[in-house]
């Protein structure tokens, strides 16, 4: 990252995970004027506001779950977020399903615009855009597996018990925390570990620690594997009885777990890594978005993101001319 870390050529939101972090974090009595539920609205564009006056960024990007819970995952992991299925086929709750077009438009007033790709959650997407994008790149993520995307060009912000507790992974705080030398050794040692949330089971009684242990002495997921056959040291016996019989779930878990970073992402970064300019830069009318935003009591929540815009705009602007 460059010497100033806040000052990123692209700030990336995981925007489904922060929503739902504002949906539980909003008492239920935010509502419109005619009382429908409103606090996951004014609490993601407070959010965002917030991020933006920490960590810059004159080009912000919302991804979002086009696919919560795509096939090609549930095809090599069945139990993959099968417990989040709901009879209707959904996970969202409904009284924040109902605030998702506003969100949507909330973000197009301040010239955010929503990137997502059909049949691919945001986790995706948001790895395609930083794989393709150039420059210094923020992710913020309430999702740890996102930490694969760390290097030295990539930080990944990840909130605390708030937004503004929140910590910023880079390579030293990986290595440092979480004992991996790299975000492709994070998404292994992720791999072994499991994720009951996610419907990952991991190898039995093998938790981070271990994990990461044994991804330090042996590399990737095949050399792991390979080394269960005749095991050493940090790997006992009866880890490596473990890995041996769960060595294909593994294969396929480690493919649910790794994002994919080749989608088409050129509506939102050129081909040179650039953004592009028309995705960012709308003309939206700002006057309208308030009114709009009034009677449902989030006109303030935008106006301090608008703000926060313009701030990072400015600041955007006058660091190109000192380079210039």
């Amino acid at each position: 990252m460059t010497e100033d870390p806040a000052a990123p050529s692209l700030l990336v939101l995981d925007t489904p995970a922060l929503y739902y972090r504002a949906f539980y974090a909003m008492p239920s009595s935010i509502t419109t004027d005619d009382g429908q539920p409103v606090g996951a609205v004014r609490g993601l564009l407070d959010m965002i506001a917030h991020l933006i006056g920490t960590y810059g960024g004159s080009h912000v990007l919302a991804c979002w779950d086009d696919d919560w819970r795509p096939q090609f995952r549930v095809d090599l992991v069945p139990s993959y977020k099968a417990h989040r299925v709901t009879e209707d086929g959904q996970e969202t709750p409904p009284e924040l399903l109902a605030q998702l077009d506003w969100i949507r438009t909330a973000l197009r007033a301040a010239d955010i615009p929503v990137a997502g790709v059909p049949g691919y959650e945001a986790d995706d997407v948001i790895a395609s855009l930083v794989t393709a994008a150039a420059g210094d790149k923020v992710v913020v993520t309430g999702d740890r597996d996102l930490f694969q995307l760390v290097d030295d060009d990539v930080n990944v912000v990840y909130p605390g018990k708030s937004i503004r507790e929140a910590t910023r992974i880079d390579p030293t705080i990986l290595r440092d925390e979480y004992s991996v030398a790299s975000g492709t050794a994070y998404a292994v040692m992720a791999t072994l570990r499991g994720d009951p949330s996610d419907g990952l089971p991991g190898v039995a009684g093998v938790g981070a620690k271990t994990a990461a242990k044994l991804v330090d002495a042996f590399g990737d997921l095949d050399g792991i594997i390979d080394a269960a056959a005749d095991p050493v040291k940090p790997m006992t016996p009866r880890i490596a009885a473990a890995i041996e019989q769960s060595a294909d779930d593994l294969r396929r878990a480690y493919r649910v777990v790794t994002t994919v970073k080749d989608l088409p992402v050129s509506s939102w970064v050129d081909g040179a890594g650039a953004p592009v300019a028309g995705a960012f830069d709308t003309a939206a009318d700002r006057s309208a978005a308030l009114t709009w935003a009034k009677p449902l009591r989030v006109d303030s929540s935008l106006s301090r993101l608008l703000a926060a815009r313009d701030r990072a705009a400015a600041d955007g602007a006058a660091d190109n001319r000192e380079q210039s």
